[in-house]
């Protein structure tokens, strides 16, 4: 296919997105607007851009909090929620997981979260009908916060999706260094007593036994996991139980985690039988967008427009949506073929 082509045919392409940060879709023009609303002396365009522009994880961390201190209303949320909403139907996107860093928002004081969830509600609803585009929410903890911390988001998240059923999971993120997932085991079984999806950002900064520390939480899908190539006997474990990974390639390149592109074990995994799904983490920040994943992916790594269109169906079987709008998708994307 030529490049246009392999453009259109992937925004025809039903997918998901499983591996989407929220705060990591807003865009410099966007967070201008942000302080413009909410700091005395209000940023730049070139100060906002320059603060997407870092070298290693924990520069990207860094900015990420820099950027999350600037949400504060429902009406914040509501704006980046809608405007993260239109850039996934511009791509072809029919479903979306989107992690929402509660923990963050507790840690910076904000006690009140669920006006802030009903600012994301609305944008939800909002995009439902305007776009078609389905949205779920994981709430996410960060793991170097420590454990209490991480207790509040899950509890709040197993309350709040009594009322809200688009809140589907709870996940870690943050620095594995200083938050091994070991510390977390009680309270993922009580996430997953309350009925919530578990999910853990795993393998991505550190080795391999972040991994395996993640499946001993019972993680239903995996955030990253790059280094378990490193661990042969991983990889067979991963591909016999079919426990999807959730792979971020620009984003491993942008933090630092991958040295080079064609390091990069996705293809290695795929053809391992692993269950791969494509991700954007944090699109504004990396400068990527889960389309620029797929044509990396068929660019650099020869993935045919069979495989991609595994990699769409992939996405949704590893998706949290239910059985009959997974079985309405996938037909779909066998329609896509001409």
């Amino acid at each position: 296919m030529t490049p246009s082509a392999t453009a259109s045919f992937l925004r025809r392409l039903p997918k998901a997105e499983l591996h989407l940060h929220l705060e990591g879709t807003i865009a410099p023009e966007t967070l201008v607007e942000l302080s413009r609303r909410h700091d005395p002396e209000p940023l730049t365009l070139a100060q906002a851009e320059a603060l997407y522009q870092y070298t290693d994880f924990t520069g990207f961390l860094m900015a990420f909090k820099a950027v999350s201190d600037r949400l504060r209303t429902p009406e914040d949320y509501e704006l980046i929620t809608f405007r993260m909403a239109e850039q996934l139907a511009a791509q072809g996107i029919v479903h979306a997981e989107v992690y929402v860093a509660v923990g963050v928002i507790y840690f910076w004081g904000r006690s009140e979260f669920e006006p802030l969830f009903a600012g994301m509600e609305r944008a939800r609803l909002l995009a439902e009908r305007d776009f078609g585009l389905s949205l779920f929410w994981i709430f996410d903890a960060v793991r170097h916060f420590g454990v209490e911390p991480a207790a509040r988001v899950f509890r709040k998240a197993a309350e709040m999706r009594r009322e809200y059923p688009s809140i589907v999971g709870i996940g870690i993120g943050g620095d594995e260094r200083r938050g091994p997932a070991e510390l977390f085991r009680g309270l993922y079984s009580e996430a997953r007593d309350a009925g919530l999806h578990l999910t853990v950002h795993a393998g991505e900064a550190v080795g391999p036994e972040s991994i395996w520390g993640a499946l001993n939480l019972g993680a239903e899908r995996l955030g990253h996991a790059l280094t378990a190539i490193e661990d042969p006997e991983l990889v067979h474990v991963l591909a016999e139980r079919q426990i999807p990974v959730e792979i971020c390639m620009t984003s491993n390149l942008r933090t630092g985690c991958c040295a080079r592109l064609q390091d990069h074990p996705v293809r290695r995994y795929f053809d391992s039988g692993l269950l791969v799904t494509l991700n954007s983490d944090d699109p504004a920040m990396f400068g990527s967008n889960l389309e620029g994943e797929f044509l990396l992916a068929h660019q650099e790594f020869g993935f045919t427009e069979e495989h991609l269109r595994e990699l769409a169906a992939n996405s949704i079987e590893a998706s949290f949506l239910p059985a009959e709008q997974k079985v309405r998708w996938l037909h779909q994307i066998e329609q896509s073929i001409e």
